[in-house]
């Protein structure tokens, strides 16, 4: 009996006690960002990308994971009003999750809402710095406001972490021959 009541008072203490670590604070992504830069391809870097947007959409918290859930499903039909209510009520509810903000920095670009769009990826990369998702949305924010020079910055810096980034080199380059004054 006195074992079975220690088993079950340590039992009672491992994981639950513990916050589960998920989102930009899981300690998998550091090796995952290692083999995303060592990746010889798009064809290899692809499944490693797959596991870090799988790491950064999941909150560890089951409403949240939901909410997230629900959010994407209606920016994928197009509801954009109940994707905005879900994704802000994530962004209240957990506004240390980088992936809420740059969820719903998706929605207002989307809607056109640059400057909404980019205040949102703005968080995201004061959470999460290698986010190279919210990196490459920013440069697409730049594209469509005409601010060329601040796309390709953009763009350059998603190069750096994820130097297989599809598209990315493709829109390096077309900025870079058009701010030289070469046409494309």
């Amino acid at each position: 009996m006195k074992t079975l009541m220690a088993w079950m008072t340590t039992a009672a203490t491992l994981n639950f006690a513990q916050p589960v670590t998920a989102g930009q604070n899981d300690p998998r992504l550091d090796t995952l960002f290692v083999a995303l830069r060592a990746a010889a391809s798009e064809r290899e870097a692809a499944p490693i990308e797959a596991r870090i947007w799988a790491i950064w959409t999941e909150s560890g918290i089951d409403d949240i994971d939901r909410l997230m859930a629900l959010g994407i499903a209606a920016m994928g039909i197009r509801d954009f009003r109940t994707a905005e209510s879900v994704l802000t009520t994530i962004v209240e509810k957990a506004p240390d999750f980088a992936e809420g903000w740059n969820k719903r920095a998706t929605l207002y670009y989307l809607m056109g809402q640059m400057e909404k769009s980019a205040a949102d990826v703005a968080k995201t990369l004061s959470l999460e710095p290698r986010h190279f998702g919210a990196l490459s949305g920013l440069g697409l924010i730049r594209l469509a406001e005409e601010n060329e020079k601040a796309a390709l910055e953009a763009f350059e810096r998603g190069l750096a972490i994820h130097p297989n980034m599809a598209g990315a080199t493709t829109y390096i380059r077309k900025l870079k021959l058009k701010l030289l004054g070469r046409s494309i």
